[in-house]
Parts: C-alpha cells; structure tokens; sequence
C-alpha cells in the first residue's frame, strides 16, 4: 500500500524513449486518461486514417448494423485506398464498417457518412460535436475518412492527445465498445454487396495486433500532409495502455509507427503498475463567525470540526509517482452550521493529474451565538451563582 507525497521527476524524458521517430507522441494509461507520457502531445497535425476510429464508433453509435447503405456518385469516386463500391450498388453497414477498419477504404467511409448522417458535412459535424464530448482540445474533422482537408474553419487535423482520447472512449466508454472491438480485431472478412453479385475479402492491416501479447485493437494511416500515423491499444496483467503517434515518418519508413508504437507500450508495461493508495488527509477545525464556542460559555471562540470520508483507490503508478492532495476550504464559516453540511473538497492528483475527490463536511453543529443564546448563558450563570450562595 503506497502513502501520500510529493513527486518527483516531472517533465523529464526517460532514457528509452529520448529516439521517438514521430513527431508527435502519447502513451496513455486507457483507465484514467492520464498521458503516462507525451512528446508535442498537444500540437495539432493532420492524422490521415486514424480519423476512422471515430467514423466507426460514430456509426456504431447511431445506426444499426444491418442497415442498407446506398452508394452515391461522391462516394464511388473516392481515391485509393478504396473497397471499389459503384454508384447505385447497396451494402449491410456491419459490411462497410469492417472494410473501412480492416483494409482503411475511403469510399466506404463515404458511404457510412452519406447514410448515416445525410452528408459527408453533417457526419462531420457530428463528429467535431463527438470530439468535445469527449474531451478532445484540439481537434477538427472535416472528412470521415482523413484525407488531407481544410476548409474556412482550419484543417482536418488533431493531437497525440486527442487521438489517444478518441480511442480510450471507443474501448472504454462508448456503449459501443464491444462491437467496435469485435470489428477492429477481425483477422479477415468476407462479404457481397446486398445483390449478391460481387463479393469481397478483406485483411486486417494493423499488424500490431501480432506484434506484442495483449495488442486489441488500432488504426494506421497515410496521407502525404500527415506521413505515417497510428493509434491502438494493449492490455497486459489488467492494464491497459493506448499509443498515439502523428507525423512517424514517410515513404521509406514504413516501419518507423511500429518501432515507436513498441518502444512506448514496453515503457509502460515496464515503468507503471497499479497501486493501492489511502486517501486521508487531516483537517484543521475552521473558525465560525458569529458561532457558539462548543464550550457552552461566552468565552473562546466557536470552530467547525471538520470530516472526510477515508478511501482506498488504487491508481497506475510509476516506481517514483506518489499521490498529492490539495485542500479547498474557506478561511472561515459563518453561523449556524449544520453537522454534515459541505464545506470544502480535498483533491488528489498524480502531478497536475486530478485522480480523485472528497467531499469535506462538518462533524458536528454549531449554533449561532444570537441575543437569545446569549441571554440564556446570562441566566444560567445567574442561577448557577445563586445555587452556590443558597448551598
């Protein structure tokens, strides 16, 4: 069980991961959403086909995967990397969903926003609504499949961070996460347009998933403004970790995502593990203007003792990572106050990273010292003082 202290080492960059090839880096713990680690992790960069994770749990979320989805003359002209759909030709949505996951297709990220959304703007739209929701500082969707965009408003681009948020909430919050995991991790698929005509089979090219023991699910993607970039997730002995690189090289470099994304999921594995922590701070007794002194006399001055409720969490800690606690109360209280009444919050935080909070409250009452109680202390010092004369 680990206590509670000041820590130590932030903002340093560990030794094994000082030769990152991207540009930009995250490793995520997928629990809490705290960035274990970050390399220009909040700098904006174009993001190419890691923008599908969103299009998919978007679908996911709205659709229903039996849905017929037609294909549109906007759709079917979609540049490479394509499944090859034809204008007029229907799809089952679960079809499309595994085509643009599995082998990364524009034209099936078309067709999966015309039908879901009406339009490849609206879906957008619902996107960057999706975005803030969860979170996201620094995002903007503008095509559901990531190629190179920008428009009057900025350019189709996000953070290391926000990419990693984007898929802690499809593997953790979405209540989608079951069927978004299910599609990412197919090996292979096969499927025919709803006529029966043509058929199609696909392979998954995210090889991560046979890289590394506990590899679940991840998106590549390329664009020439983006280079190579890649977002996925592994669980090991319980925890589970998300990668986010943007701007990990470019032709010729293929294999720079998958050195990157190894060398940060070993970090973690390596460096965090969770441990118990007990949550107890002492409180001072705040002073309470106008309040009645606990003694029950005119002297002294009236204080509030206050109370938190003891608990223990258990947080993914590095070896020299403690837990802080910060203390917000009033300098003082105004009477009356009332036994149980909220007065402040104790909040802990591994470095600037909030993890929990307590409520404060007041242990026990304490009136307002009015003309009433006063008067009622006069005569009870009055009849004390004539009980002692009459003994």
């Amino acid at each position: 069980m680990r206590g509670m202290a000041a820590g130590a080492g932030e903002g340093e960059t560990p030794e094994e991961l000082a030769q990152l090839y991207a540009r930009s880096a995250v490793l995520m713990d997928a629990d809490s959403g705290r960035v274990l680690f970050g390399k220009d992790a909040d700098t904006a960069r174009p993001m190419a086909s890691t923008t599908k994770i969103m299009t998919c749990i978007l679908a996911l979320e709205t659709a229903d995967l039996e849905m017929e989805c037609s294909v549109s003359e906007e759709a079917a002209s979609q540049p490479e990397v394509r499944l090859g759909v034809r204008e007029g030709e229907t799809y089952r949505l679960e079809d499309l969903l595994c085509s643009l996951m599995l082998e990364s297709h524009n034209d099936s990220a078309v067709v999966i926003a015309e039908n879901t959304a009406g339009s490849v703007e609206k879906f957008a739209g619902m996107m960057n609504r999706k975005a803030e929701e969860i979170g996201c500082r620094d995002t903007y969707f503008i095509t559901p499949n990531g190629l190179d965009a920008s428009d009057g408003t900025g350019i189709h681009s996000t953070t290391a961070a926000d990419l990693a948020r984007i898929l802690k909430y499809c593997i953790t919050q979405s209540p989608k996460r079951t069927a978004f995991l299910d599609i990412t991790g197919k090996d292979s698929y096969t499927f025919t347009d709803l006529s029966g005509q043509r058929s199609f089979s696909l392979q998954n090219h995210n090889a991560f998933l046979t890289m590394m023991e506990g590899a679940l699910t991840g998106k590549t993607g390329f664009t020439a403004d983006a280079g190579y970039c890649y977002v996925g997730a592994l669980e090991n002995r319980g925890r589970t970790f998300i990668v986010a690189l943007l701007a990990c090289g470019w032709p010729g470099n293929k294999g720079y995502k998958w050195e990157d994304t190894k060398k940060l999921m070993q970090y973690g594995i390596d460096h965090y593990q969770y441990e118990t922590v007990t949550l107890d701070r002492p409180l001072p007794a705040l002073p309470v203007s106008g309040g009645a002194p606990p003694s029950g006399t005119l002297e002294g001055e009236a204080l509030a003792l206050l109370a938190s409720e003891p608990i223990q969490k258990e947080f993914l800690l590095a070896e020299n990572e403690t837990v802080t606690a910060s203390i917000d109360l009033p300098e003082k209280l105004t009477a009356p106050v009332t036994e149980g009444q909220e007065v402040g919050s104790i909040r802990y935080c591994v470095g600037d990273f909030p993890v929990a909070e307590q409520k404060v409250t007041v242990a026990a009452k304490v009136p307002e010292r009015s003309a009433l109680w006063c008067f009622s202390q006069v005569c009870a010092r009055y009849f004390a003082g004539k009980n002692k004369i009459n003994q």
